[in-house]
């Protein structure tokens, strides 16, 4: 995996802080976090029949080349209009429920050695992905995430309204992070960036030091054109699933 992070160069007092920004699906986990609770939300009513079988084909696609733009916009339109006048707080309760089981055992074991990593050079780490922050900010504390940037639905009167009030995807990830720079003081030029798709390209750019994980091909070559180093990361060890700091001896 190489030597992504001068873990022997913790930051000194003066310097300005920096982070570690990473990518969800398929860079800190082998499975998109968004389709995995379509089986819990269908067993509580809140998918139809027809939403899981869209799912279920969204997902078989996903595991062989990824998301590209057209998908991802016809993905939040599904999102968007099956999720208009759900509960907000049953959404809450199913994604605790099951997260243990859904996510954790899909966590990549490398990527828990670099989380690990970033933390120890004192480095804040922030998960920023499209998906929904009811489900990534729940996974983003059980990786040890100082915090999270995510798509956040509107919601009136405790219900999900259909609409979105901020979608994290392509250009507007690289807007959130640096707008999160700028309040806490991160100097991008020294925060890093990781992620395996090419809709990604502009929150890579906005840091100084930008590794692609696992990417598609069309990452996999502007990487390679500018020098990006490439990380390779394999299925998680699914019997040690625990949330990071957890681990035992």
């Amino acid at each position: 995996m190489g030597t992504p992070v001068e873990a022997e160069r913790p930051p000194k007092s003066g310097f300005p802080p920096t982070a570690a920004f990473f990518d969800l699906d398929k860079t800190l986990i082998a499975r998109s976090s968004t389709l995995a609770f379509g089986r819990s939300f269908y067993r509580y009513g809140l998918l139809s029949r027809t939403d899981m079988m869209r799912g279920a084909l969204a997902q078989f696609r996903y595991r062989l080349s990824g998301a590209d733009h057209r998908q991802m916009e016809k993905l939040r339109a599904q999102a968007c209009a099956a999720c208009r006048g759900w509960p907000a707080d049953r959404v809450t309760e199913i994604v605790s429920r099951y997260l243990p089981d859904l996510i954790l055992p899909y966590v990549y074991a490398e990527a828990r050695v670099l989380l690990g990593e970033h933390r120890s050079a004192g480095q804040d780490v922030i998960i920023v992905s499209t998906s929904g922050q009811e489900v990534v900010a729940p996974i983003g504390a059980l990786l040890g995430a100082e915090s999270v940037i995510a798509t956040r639905m509107r919601i009136a009167n405790g219900h999900y309204t259909g609409d979105m009030e901020c979608y994290a995807y392509g250009e507007e990830k690289a807007v959130q992070v640096r707008r999160l720079a700028a309040e806490r003081g991160y100097s991008l030029p020294s925060c890093y960036a990781y992620s395996d798709s090419i809709t990604d390209l502009p929150l890579l750019e906005a840091v100084g030091n930008p590794r692609v994980v696992n990417p598609d091909r069309a990452l996999r070559r502007t990487a390679t054109v500018r020098g990006w180093p490439v990380l390779s990361f394999s299925t998680a060890d699914r019997r040690s699933a625990q949330p990071v700091g957890m681990e035992g001896p």
